[in-house]
């Protein structure tokens, strides 16, 4: 099976978007047969649905699978938690399934970035949860204080709701997540005690501080400012981080951040101003994120692991991740991982990224790679 997968990997990084719906129909009929055909669907029924608000009445149809969905609340502690199950409405019962777990700025279940899931992945015979984020949406909570444990305990709780369905198969529930949702789900399918397989799309296996070092010295960079300017913003991000994790006082954090918050390139360095600094800098969000080591979380997982990043991510160190997941892939066997050539963060094809952030920002991923290897990757775990 592995054979095949790397086989397909190999293939698909021939195939041109311009040539996406000829050479895709050719080379996926010719090679893949049975359950590998639903990688074309995965793919097909995205573009199809995606596109179906413009046809005239005259000639539209409704595509094929339909999907079903269906309300759920599932709770972790006293947090209550709302989302959406998405099923094919036909294909029976035993459905494997994927909980759905948010990056940083993507929280509800409506955002344009879990469209791809919940629309491709009925159409593979896989039901998806996607739900809203604690804190954001119909869910209660608040993210104050909290912790990556407890927002993976939250898709966990997830996953034992799913399991709780008639149609679903509980044998058969993985994870999957994108940037720091990438990070999320490799650490619920370590905390929990009987999921099947977990997907990691642009999560680097660097700490958060190290990621946000990189992602900022290059939105600076993108942005037009100077080597100068980085070096200012990274001595004053250390002064920061060094107060949080009590590394130095916290005059000399109020001071860098003084200094700093004057010049043009502050608003781009995801930092506090001087008078926003924490005084409880042990019960910062920060100072339980920044030191988070995702290779240790990737050690205490023993199911099917996938990790796929984009050749062109100005947010994540993917060169650095790929060369830990190469020394990892030497001790343990259940790590694959590919990278989509020329694709962003967000799994896109841009000519000139800029970097843009914030909630709602992400856009549906489009490359082609990604779904054909995602969508072959699944298919061999559910088989198993």
């Amino acid at each position: 099976m592995n054979s095949t997968f790397n086989f397909l990997s190999e293939k698909l990084r021939l195939v041109r978007l311009s040539h996406f719906r000829i050479n895709i129909l050719t080379e996926v009929n010719r090679m893949i047969k049975g359950r590998f055909s639903l990688a074309l669907r995965f793919t097909g029924v995205w573009i199809i649905l995606s596109s179906r608000a413009a046809a005239s009445d005259v000639w539209h149809v409704e595509g094929d699978p339909k999907v079903i969905a269906q309300d759920i609340q599932f709770a972790n502690g006293d947090v209550h938690l709302a989302g959406t199950v998405y099923f094919p409405k036909a294909g029976g019962d035993h459905l494997p399934a994927v909980v759905a777990l948010h990056g940083a700025s993507d929280s509800t279940r409506i955002a344009a970035l879990y469209q791809h899931l919940r629309e491709g992945l009925p159409a593979m015979g896989i039901a998806v949860l996607i739900y809203d984020r604690r804190g954001s949406g119909d869910s209660s909570g608040t993210l104050k204080g909290v912790d990556y444990e407890t927002l993976a305990d939250d898709a966990i709780a997830g996953q034992n709701a799913l399991s709780k369905l008639p149609r679903i198969d509980p044998k058969k529930i993985g994870f999957w997540g994108l940037s720091q949702g990438g990070w999320l789900a490799v650490l619920a399918a370590g905390r929990s005690k009987n999921a099947s397989f977990a997907i990691s799309v642009s999560a680097p296996l660097v700490t958060p501080g190290q990621q946000m070092e990189f992602a900022t010295a290059n939105l600076l960079t993108v942005r037009g400012y100077s080597e100068e300017h980085v070096k200012q913003m990274l001595e004053t991000r250390k002064a920061w981080t060094g107060y949080i994790t009590g590394a130095n006082s916290r005059d000399a954090a109020v001071d860098a951040l003084r200094k700093a918050e004057t010049q043009p390139w502050f608003k781009l360095a995801f930092m506090p101003r001087a008078s926003e600094l924490t005084t409880d800098p042990t019960h910062s969000s920060w100072r339980k994120e920044v030191n988070y080591d995702p290779v240790t979380a990737v050690r205490q997982v023993k199911i099917p692991l996938l990790f796929i990043y984009g050749g062109s991510d100005p947010w994540i160190p993917v060169a650095q991740s790929m060369q830990q997941l190469r020394f990892l892939m030497n001790q343990q066997h259940n790590i694959r991982y590919a990278v989509v050539p020329n694709a962003n963060h967000e799994m896109m094809f841009v000519e000139k990224d800029t970097m843009t952030f914030g909630e709602g920002t992400m856009n549906a991923p489009q490359a082609p790679e990604y779904f054909m290897l995602m969508a072959a990757w699944l298919c061999q775990q559910i088989k198993k």
